[in-house]
């Protein structure tokens, strides 16, 4: 039976993530706030609709009113009505996400090395990833386009960095 890869999952929806962000950052960014709400509505629909569709004879089930499926759909609302003040929120999460993610790959660059030689050319796209999200993290505000942009180049390279050293240094099963 064969087994997912998810880092090549991963990889690829990096790449195609940073490829929208480099040819369409402000657009993109509203449209990501606004998935994110449409995220939060939908569980908060289904969480109510199984509220009033219960079964009100049947002693186990609970007669509160489900409130946070009321709060998400609220929290939904309001992200896709008004993105644009989300999106300054966002710009920290897109930080800390390329942040994490060098760091992630310099941890697994480490591992590789005790069971194969690692150059030290492989940490360069792990330690530029890792300081462009140092970068957001600290001036996220100035230019948010240029930020997408910066983002979507580092995700590209995340994903193509993945892909390279799934492929260098995969473990055979």
């Amino acid at each position: 039976m064969k087994t997912i890869h998810y880092s090549i999952i991963r990889s690829v929806f990096a790449i195609v993530l940073g490829l929208i962000l480099v040819m369409w950052p402000e657009a993109t960014i509203r449209y990501i706030v606004m998935t994110i709400g449409i995220c939060f509505i939908l569980p908060g629909l289904v969480a109510l609709g199984s509220y009033f569709t219960r079964d009100t004879s049947d002693p186990f089930t609970s007669n509160r009113f489900p409130v946070e499926a009321a709060g998400s759909i609220l929290l939904g609302l309001w992200l896709v009505i008004q993105p644009s003040f989300f999106v300054n929120i966002l710009m920290y999460i897109l930080g800390a996400l390329l942040l994490i993610a060098g760091l992630q790959q310099l941890i697994m660059l480490s591992k590789a090395r005790q069971w194969s030689r690692v150059s030290y050319g492989f940490y360069v796209m792990p330690l530029l990833i890792f300081f462009t999200g140092i970068m957001i993290l600290t001036y996220p505000f100035e230019a948010i386009a240029n930020t997408l942009v910066i983002f979507g180049i580092a995700s590209i390279f995340y994903g193509s960095v993945e892909l390279l050293n799934n492929y260098k240094f995969r473990r055979r099963d």
